[in-house]
C-alpha cells in the first residue's frame, strides 16, 4: 500500500470511529423531549442529537412509537445559507404530522451557517449528520438503508449537491439513500446564477471565484448514475423551473432519473404545504412510492381532495 493510500484509509477509519462514538454518546445522552409544536399522536421526539461539536450541528428525530425498520425522511431547512432552523413550523410540522403516523421516522437537521461556514462546508455538515443518523437509526426504529433526503431552498441545494458531488461525501461512512426530494432549490446551477443579475445573498454564499461556483453547483458536479431525484419548482418563479428543466435534461443521458414537478405555489408554500392533505402532497408521495416497496406499502394510494 502506498503512503498516500495508507493515509486515506487511516483518515476514513478515524472519521468512522468518530461517527460511532457520536452515535453511542447520542444513545446515552438523548432522551425524549416535549416537542416545540404539537407532535403526531404516538410519536417520540428526540431533540438536539449531536453530530459535531458546534451548537448548530444538531438534529431532531420524530419517531413512531414501536417502530422497527421504518423508512427515514431526512429534512434540511432553507434560509439563504445564513438563517433558518430545524424546528420551524414550515420545515417540520406538516411533514411529521403526515408521515410519522404512517410509519416513517422524520429527522430535521440544523447545520452551520454563513459567515461561519460556506455552502461546501454546510454540505459536509449534512453528510456527517446523515452518517450519524444512519448509524443510530435502529435505536429510533429506523432503517439505515431506507433514507430519503429532502430539503427546501438552500437546504434543497445542499441535498442536491450531496447527491451529485461524491467528493463532498468522502471520508463519511455513508450508506446509499433511496432518493432525493429538492423543494424549490435556491441554486441548481450556481454558475448560471452568478453570471446574471442576482441578489446579494448569492454573493455572500458563493463569493467571486468561478471555481468555487462550479464546485458548489449540482448541475456542474453531476456524474452518471445515482439516486432518483424529484425537483419541485414554483411556476411563479421564472428561474426555478428553468433551472430544474435544465438539470433534468443534463441528467437523462447520464442515466440519472430526475423528475420535475411544477406547482403553482410560492417559494415558502412549497415547503410549508408539503404534508398537508392536498394534491401537492399526493404528487410528491407518488414519487416516493417508486423508491422502495416498504415506502410504497406505507403510502397507499389515496384520492387527492
Amino acid at each position: 500500500m502506498t503512503p498516500s493510500r495508507f493515509r486515506t484509509v487511516l483518515q476514513t477509519t478515524a472519521l468512522a470511529v468518530i461517527v460511532m462514538l457520536l452515535c453511542r454518546s447520542a444513545a446515552r445522552a438523548v432522551t425524549p423531549a416535549a416537542p416545540l409544536h404539537a407532535a403526531p399522536r404516538d410519536a417520540t421526539v428526540y431533540r438536539d442529537v449531536a453530530y459535531g461539536s458546534d451548537p448548530r450541528q444538531r438534529f431532531d428525530v420524530h419517531a413512531p412509537a414501536g417502530a422497527s425498520g421504518a423508512p427515514v425522511i431526512f429534512m434540511v431547512h432553507g434560509g439563504g445559507w445564513a438563517r433558518g432552523d430545524k424546528r420551524a413550523r414550515g420545515v417540520v410540522d406538516n411533514k411529521a404530522a403526515r408521515w410519522v403516523p404512517r410509519g416513517f421516522v422524520v429527522i430535521s437537521t440544523n447545520y452551520r451557517m454563513l459567515p461561519d461556514a460556506a455552502p461546501l462546508d454546510q454540505a459536509k455538515d449534512i453528510a456527517r449528520a446523515i452518517a450519524v443518523a444512519q448509524h443510530a437509526a435502529a435505536g429510533w426504529g429506523g432503517d439505515s438503508s431506507k433514507f430519503i433526503l429532502m430539503g427546501h431552498s438552500a437546504g434543497a441545494h445542499l441535498v442536491a449537491l450531496l447527491e451529485t458531488s461524491p467528493i463532498l461525501r468522502e471520508g463519511q461512512p455513508l450508506l446509499p439513500w433511496l432518493g432525493v426530494v429538492s423543494l424549490e432549490s435556491g441554486a441548481l446551477d450556481v454558475v448560471e446564477i452568478m453570471g446574471r443579475a442576482h441578489t446579494a445573498l448569492y454573493d455572500r454564499a458563493f463569493g467571486r471565484n468561478p471555481e468555487y461556483w462550479r464546485a458548489a453547483s449540482p448541475y456542474h458536479t453531476m456524474l452518471a448514475g445515482g439516486a432518483p431525484m424529484l425537483l419541485v419548482c414554483s411556476v411563479p418563479r421564472w428561474s426555478s423551473c428553468a433551472q430544474a428543466d435544465a438539470f433534468a435534461a443534463k441528467a437523462a443521458p447520464l442515466g440519472r432519473r430526475v423528475e420535475v414537478l411544477r406547482e403553482r405555489l410560492t417559494h415558502a408554500e412549497a415547503d410549508q404545504l408539503l404534508g398537508s392533505d392536498s394534491a401537492y402532497t399526493a404528487q410528491v408521495e407518488s414519487f416516493l412510492r417508486t423508491l422502495d416497496t416498504t415506502v410504497a406499502r406505507l403510502l397507499p394510494r389515496e384520492s387527492a381532495p
